[in-house]
């Protein structure tokens, strides 16, 4: 049945009241990380006409239908697929840059040039023991070269996997807390502000988690979230009140695997795949430098073996050990370079078994190896950084997107408060009109 005017006035005092305190939560939460903007549907309250009352009259006020969050699903899902991608694309190319850091500025090509080089100048003069002396202090800065290039490639592995293992511990936690959020939602009143708030929690550890690792996020009608990795298809990492774990797996080469619960799990992005990249990438450059050093290892103790030193003894390896780790000088002494041929005389100034050992090099062409290997990373970071750059504009777009619908905009909340306050003070109004007419009508004699 229709309701008296008072009635109706503070159905809408009520609502406007409610609407304010809305209004207030969202201005205060404004720079709240993860906080999505509210908003109040109202709805006419409805009433059936009683006997002797027209019965499509409704004359019942408004209430308030719900809070509603205004987040959208599907661009909720877009910013953590784009935004999982950006840090993935962002992961490797950090790694693919302290890999190109290792190698340039230890400077191993300019010391494998300057190697030759100083061979060359001892064609020269192959009895000069100012520039034997000089081979082998390039030979050694060469060798120790290749060595800080080993280790710094070693480092850069360890930072990797560093922060690998960081953002495993970072997805185990997160999904643990999430977990415990689902079971606190599907105890939740709906529509509740604790259902909300838990809500938001909820949005913000999904977003976390998709920063490390993809994530398939399915909601069920009690809000709870079922979270898979690696693809719809993928292994569950969260079900209800349940998380499971993830764990890294080191191989020789230093490269890493993931497993989900004892079993193997293939993440498809996020910051752990970039990771994963990044170390693929610098196993592949620690396997050709170590080819490099081997190949000169190799070269030159082979030409040693075929040429005399500067006594006429038999020449003896000029290096040892192998890899860019191990490969070091093997003597300090400059006359034990074999330049000339076996069995030539003490002194002798026949440098042919030199000039094989520079054409063996000149074959083996050691420089441009490593100088391939150079712009190899170089060209890789280049590539992955213009990818890296348009997957931050396309995750950009996306947060933006996002942010306009579920952000707060301090502009139209202050416009929501001028407005529901001005209908607070209307429906008090219409209260006061209504004590008027009830006390002139009790006056009337």
């Amino acid at each position: 049945m229709a309701s008296d005017l008072l009635s109706i006035a503070k159905s809408g005092t009520n609502a406007a009241r409610v609407a304010l305190d809305v209004t207030a939560q969202n201005i205060a939460n404004a720079s709240s990380e993860g906080y999505v903007r509210r908003s109040v549907r109202l709805e006419e309250v409805s009433a059936a006409g009683g006997i002797g009352r027209i019965g499509d009259v409704s004359l019942s006020g408004v209430r308030v239908d719900q809070v509603i969050r205004n987040a959208d699903l599907f661009r909720q899902t877009e910013v953590r697929r784009t935004g999982a991608d950006l840090a993935r694309a962002d992961a490797e190319v950090s790694g693919l840059e302290n890999i190109e850091t290792a190698l340039e500025q230890t400077g191993v090509f300019n010391s494998i040039v300057e190697f030759e080089g100083a061979l060359q100048q001892l064609a020269v003069d192959p009895t000069d023991p100012a520039l034997r002396a000089s081979v082998i202090e390039s030979t050694r800065t060469m060798t120790r070269t290749l060595n800080i290039a080993a280790t710094s490639l070693d480092a850069a592995g360890e930072g990797v996997r560093f922060e690998a293992a960081d953002d495993i511990e970072q997805v185990n936690l997160l999904s643990q807390e999430l977990s415990r959020v689902n079971l606190r939602l599907a105890r939740a009143a709906d529509k509740s502000s604790d259902q909300t708030s838990l809500l938001d929690q909820r949005d913000s550890l999904l977003q976390q988690l998709s920063d490390r690792v993809d994530v398939t996020a399915s909601i069920a009608a009690d809000h709870t979230v079922e979270v898979r990795i690696g693809g719809a298809a993928g292994p569950v990492l969260v079900d209800g009140g349940t998380a499971g774990t993830m764990a890294m797996t080191t191989a020789g080469d230093g490269t890493i695997s993931f497993t989900l619960d004892g079993n193997p799990a293939t993440p498809l992005s996020g910051s752990l795949v970039g990771h994963g990249q990044a170390l693929v990438k610098l196993a592949s450059a620690r396997t050709e430098l170590d080819t490099i050093a081997d190949s000169i290892v190799a070269t030159v103790n082979a030409a040693q073996a075929t040429g005399a030193a500067l006594d006429g003894s038999a020449g003896t390896p000029m290096l040892t050990g192998s890899g860019a780790a191990g490969i070091a000088l093997a003597f300090e002494d400059g006359a034990l370079i074999a330049t000339a041929p076996a069995g030539a005389g003490a002194n002798s100034r026949d440098g042919s078994n030199l000039a094989t050992l520079r054409t063996a090099l000149a074959g083996n062409d050691a420089a441009g190896a490593m100088d391939a290997l150079l712009f190899d990373v170089s060209a890789t970071v280049r590539g992955r950084t213009v990818t890296r750059d348009t997957l931050d504009a396309i995750a950009g777009n996306a947060r933006i997107a996002l942010a306009s619908q579920a952000g707060v905009d301090l502009d139209q909340e202050a416009l929501n408060l001028v407005r529901f306050q001005q209908a607070f003070q209307a429906s008090g109004r219409v209260m006061q009109v209504a004590s008027d007419l009830f006390d002139t009508l009790l006056g009337i004699r």
